[in-house]
């Protein structure tokens, strides 16, 4: 897959970004040797490789779960304009 010119210019107006000539030609090449890289690293054959969440043999360090701090929810919300069962109220911005 490889982009245009003209899909750049759509990905930065949905992105609001403000790019000259030059700066799309230079965006156009970076997300297409992207898309490049991408598609040789579907290519490699993975068949028999189990999936891993690390790349070395690492037990997790697990510690107990302590509280370490005090609860300051009162103290933050105190300030807050509108509070309601521990919950911020803020102004509906959004008509339905």
């Amino acid at each position: 897959m490889s982009l245009t010119l003209n899909d750049v210019e759509k990905i930065a107006k949905l992105s609001r970004l403000s790019l000259d000539d030059g700066e799309k030609s230079a965006t156009l090449e970076k997300l297409n040797a992207v898309f490049a890289l991408v598609e040789k690293m579907q290519a490699v054959n993975t068949d028999g490789v189990e999936p891993m969440s690390h790349p070395h043999e690492v037990a997790l360090r697990l510690r107990d779960d302590v509280v370490t701090e005090t609860d300051h929810a009162a103290d933050y919300q105190a300030v807050a304009p509108d509070v309601r069962e521990r919950l911020y109220i803020v102004p509906q911005v959004i008509e339905e």
